[in-house]
């Protein structure tokens, strides 16, 4: 369990300000996007750190419980002030009636442009604020005065773009250790790797232990996601697959530079084995909780059978993780890739493990059935040839096809068909046809 900091500037510590924040936060938390523990209440709070990055504005470090799950921990950054002037008012969270903030106004001051802009001025000094540690690359120029924009559409983790030049991501669930998207990015740019924004700033804490709170990266301002590249695609009765071939090339660049950058495992004789037991007992345990999955369950652990039997032909390396048509983007005719904090409800140790690259491919594919769903009937040949010039292109750039690796390629995908049916069965249940199409297919090893 974490510990509680005992850093207190004034006379606002830990103890004394969850009295007053302790019942705003159980209303207003399981609100937001970013919260984790949706549909689990919250059995107990508590205050792990507190600085004070200005007048009226706190960090907080938050412990949430809840009854048969580990703790979660939560990065918040609340303002405080008498009165809620009108342009704020959207950010408004409650007024607490006892502590050392009873009778005040407490607000998400991540939508105060105010406090927004202080916080990259932080960024731009580096040094330390209490337990907070600010660092940046000195060799990129950070101009003062760049306004704030809070991005909209982030699930996970909150960003704010500064002038159209620099992104900060701010990871609201955060856990021991440095995050990859910090780690990776720095590294790749120190390999020369341009497929990645490199990070400019960053900030963390040392208390209660030393945890990634931030990053801050160059913003592609011309640039679009693949995502949303794919559904024009398929508005419009396009074709995507030259879009897919450099996808595929520019994958594989950078899992070239990931082996460059990181060190890669030796090749374990056992991990076949290994992988497909874990495969399995994600497939049984999610068939526990999506009745859909069970008529396929025996044909699904065949694929992972047929895993076990052929093994491993290649070592482990760091990879991506999580990646997807969201997580890339075009400028020009360029696809550069981003957010390299692996599934966020993995923990972080998980993320940081090498693991085989085909993994990476095998989320790609998956984004193109998702693309697809939007427009069906159309969808099905979309994919196919999407599919092809994908890993063609991977196979280009690469001295390996994953195509060649079909076992290996077919397990990944049912793995990530299985995530993604407990996924949209708790969260989203009108996508669940998407895995679900996908699971029916695999199960017949096609």
């Amino acid at each position: 369990m974490l510990k509680t900091a005992t850093q207190s500037p004034g006379s606002l510590g830990p103890p004394q300000l969850l009295t007053s924040l302790a019942g705003l936060l159980r209303e207003w938390l399981p609100k937001q996007r970013w919260f984790a523990g949706k549909g689990r209440p919250v059995t107990d709070l508590a205050v792990l750190s507190m600085t004070e990055l200005h007048p009226g504005c706190l960090h907080l470090l938050i412990r949430t419980r809840h009854a048969g799950q580990p703790d979660d921990c939560y990065q918040l950054i609340l303002g405080v002030r008498e009165h809620l002037p009108l342009h704020l008012q959207h950010a408004f969270i409650g007024r607490p009636d006892a502590g050392p903030l009873a009778g005040l106004t407490v607000y998400d001051a991540l939508l105060d442009p105010w406090s927004a802009t202080l916080l990259l001025e932080r960024l731009r000094v580096p040094g330390a604020m209490g337990p907070l540690r600010f660092e940046r690359d000195t060799q990129v120029v950070v101009p003062d005065g760049l306004k704030p924009r809070l991005l909209d559409g982030e699930q996970s983790n909150t960003s704010l773009v500064y002038g159209d030049s620099f992104i900060l991501k701010l990871f609201r669930r955060v856990q021991y250790g440095i995050n990859p998207d910090l780690e990776v990015p720095r590294a790749l740019a120190r390999g020369g790797c341009a497929r990645v924004p490199a990070a400019v700033a960053w900030f963390w804490t040392t208390e209660p232990c030393k945890m990634t709170l931030g990053v801050l990266q160059p913003f592609l301002r011309e640039a679009t996601d693949g995502w949303t590249l794919a559904l024009q695609s398929l508005a419009a009765g396009e074709d995507f697959s030259d879009e897919s071939y450099e996808l595929g090339r520019a994958t594989a660049e950078v899992h070239l530079a990931l082996t460059r950058s990181f060190e890669t495992e030796p090749l374990d004789p056992h991990g076949g084995r290994r992988l497909a037991a874990a495969m399995t007992d994600r497939l049984e345990t999610a068939a526990r909780q999506v009745a859909d999955l069970v008529p396929y369950v025996s044909r699904l652990k065949a694929a992972y059978g047929a895993l076990a039997a052929r093994g491993l032909s290649r070592p482990a390396q760091r990879i991506h993780g999580d990646l997807h048509l969201g997580q890339v983007l075009q400028a020009g005719k360029r696809w550069f890739v981003i957010d390299f904090e692996g599934e966020p409800a993995r923990p972080l140790a998980e993320r940081r493990h090498a693991q085989a690259p085909v993994r990476d491919v095998a989320g790609m594919l998956r984004s193109f059935d998702y693309a697809a769903y939007t427009r069906r009937p159309l969808g099905a040949q979309w994919v196919k040839r999407c599919r092809e010039a994908y890993c063609a292109g991977y196979a280009a750039e690469s001295p390996w096809d994953p195509r060649a690796e079909a076992e290996l390629l077919r397990a990944y995908e049912t793995d990530r068909a299985v995530y993604e049916v407990l996924y949209e069965a708790r969260h989203r249940p009108d996508w669940l046809p998407v895995p679900m199409a996908a699971i029916a297919r695999l199960a017949e090893g096609s």
